[in-house]
């Protein structure tokens, strides 16, 4: 599984929004419960969202609880991260990721970074105040 980040990243000022998305080929997207992760400078890459195959089923970091919406869409292979009410503390690298064998949602909150096979790029988000 490919996942490519898109158009999304960028400077924005706190309060504002941006929208990532993630395009992924190779394998049957549908097959992986994906995930959006981030990482800041000095810090460890963090779990921020997941969604389950289907869609039915999110999870979501309490620090972007309420403010960040994790989506897809199967019939384009994408997974998107609705980012609102953005602060300076989310500045960070944002990638999206999904599990080696196909694990399952629950495998990827417990477990995190840990079962991740697959990598976007990235993409820089930088939120000043």
């Amino acid at each position: 599984l490919r996942c490519s980040c898109r158009l999304g990243g960028g400077l924005v000022q706190a309060g504002g929004s941006l929208r990532l998305s993630c395009a992924a080929s190779g394998r049957t997207f549908s097959d992986y419960a994906m995930s959006w992760f981030r990482q800041a400078p000095g810090k460890e890459r963090e779990l921020v969202a997941a969604i389950s195959r289907s869609g039915g089923s999110t999870y979501y970091a309490d620090f972007v609880k309420g403010r960040f919406t994790i989506s897809r869409d199967n019939a384009k292979n994408t997974v998107y991260l609705q980012m609102t009410s953005l602060k300076p503390e989310d500045t960070a690298v944002y990638h999206c990721a999904a599990p080696a064998a196909g694990e399952p949602i629950g495998t990827i909150i417990r477990w995190g970074v840990v079962v991740m096979g697959y990598w976007g790029k990235g993409t820089q988000v930088t939120v000043s105040s």
